[in-house]
């Protein structure tokens, strides 16, 4: 009984053992290539799959997601003979796994090997300058020819991106000093653009500043103007409306006289011809002549402003005499007018007498 139950136990752990064989679970994803005696059979699917253990074996496992592989630099010759250094990036996908599996032997060293031959090929009819400006022809290129080469193989390659392009350390030199310089040249047209709208914004500004200014004295010149003729127009309508009588133009031509000489400015101080006949105004209007005059001071007036006479405020001796002239024509202004106001004290008397009074 120990014999065949050690037996039995014995079958059982084969039995399982063999189940457990034929049992293959594939991960999402994935694909298994299975091989009956050497021969490829088929490809596991993702799930649950079956085998016959002894007969089928697992030959080759793929990962059917979207997969990177970056190669390590690889030094090109560019048109201008110069030596730069490229690091690609590709993005595969592996579409069919049995030709990925019977159709290339190591497909990522097939790939990075046509990678290189494809670069050297395309960056070989490209100078310095175009090879660094033109990286999306370059990866265009370089998907189009590895695409068409690996779709035999089983494998789509999706993107293709260089990741760095190395030049020479003297041309890097070299290259920077240019940026500096073409730096340099920008700042300098900067600098110069900004002197130059600064000086037109300076100069816009003076001019405006300067009509302005104009414009300002224009508006003020002419409200003067108009003030001072406003206040003429008032005068004039002020005198001709309350009729004012020869005595009191006359005194009021008197009173205007010193002012003449007032003037801070004044180079020579000019002595009417009207002065005698302003005078003898105020004596015939005192008298009770002022009317009978008028006609005769409009004729002396006529002729006398030709004969006006102009002394330089220069000249002390010119100045002392054009005073004395004025106060000796006070003097006599002021006694005509004295004169005057005793004669008509005696006309006003019955006797003919000054100072007496009339008896009733």
């Amino acid at each position: 009984m120990l014999g065949f139950e050690v037996v039995f136990f014995v079958l059982a752990i084969i039995v399982i053992v063999a189940v457990m064989s034929m049992v293959r679970i594939v991960p999402q994803a994935r694909a298994y290539n299975i091989e009956r005696f050497g021969r490829f059979l088929r490809t596991l699917q993702p799930g649950l799959n079956f085998i016959i253990p002894g007969v089928d074996r697992v030959n080759t496992k793929f990962d059917l997601r979207e997969q990177v592989f970056s190669s390590r630099p690889q030094p090109v010759i560019t048109e201008d003979n110069l030596v730069v250094n490229i690091d690609t990036v590709l993005y595969y996908q592996i579409t069919d796994p049995r030709a990925a599996a019977y159709e290339v032997a190591n497909y990522l060293q097939a790939i990075d090997q046509l990678t290189v031959t494809t670069l050297r090929n395309v960056i070989g009819g490209m100078d310095l300058e175009r090879t660094l400006t033109s990286r999306e022809e370059i990866n265009s290129r370089l998907r189009g020819v590895l695409d068409e080469a690996t779709g035999k193989w089983g494998i789509r390659v999706n993107r293709v991106e260089i990741k760095a392009i190395d030049p020479p350390p003297t041309i890097k030199e070299a290259m920077e000093k240019q940026m500096r310089a073409e730096r340099d040249k920008r700042a300098a047209i900067l600098h110069a653009e900004g002197a130059r709208q600064s000086k037109i914004l300076t100069a816009e500004g003076a001019r405006q500043q300067a009509i302005l200014e104009a414009q300002g004295q224009q508006q003020a010149a002419i409200l003067r103007a108009d003030g001072e003729a406003k206040a003429i127009e008032r005068v004039f309508q002020a005198v001709h409306r309350n009729n004012a009588d020869p005595k009191l133009l006359a005194y009021k031509y008197l009173e205007t006289l010193p002012s003449l000489a007032n003037g801070e400015g004044n180079t020579f101080w000019v002595i009417p011809g009207e002065l005698t006949h302003a005078l003898q105004n105020v004596t015939d209007a005192f008298a009770g002549k002022a009317g009978a005059a008028a006609p005769r001071e409009r004729e002396g007036e006529e002729g006398q402003q030709e004969e006006t006479r102009q002394l330089t405020s220069g000249d002390e001796l010119l100045n002392h005499e054009a005073t004395r002239a004025a106060d000796e024509a006070a003097e006599r202004a002021a006694e005509a007018v004295a004169s005057a106001k005793a004669e008509a004290e005696a006309a006003a008397s019955p006797t003919g007498l000054p100072g007496q009074r009339p008896q009733s």
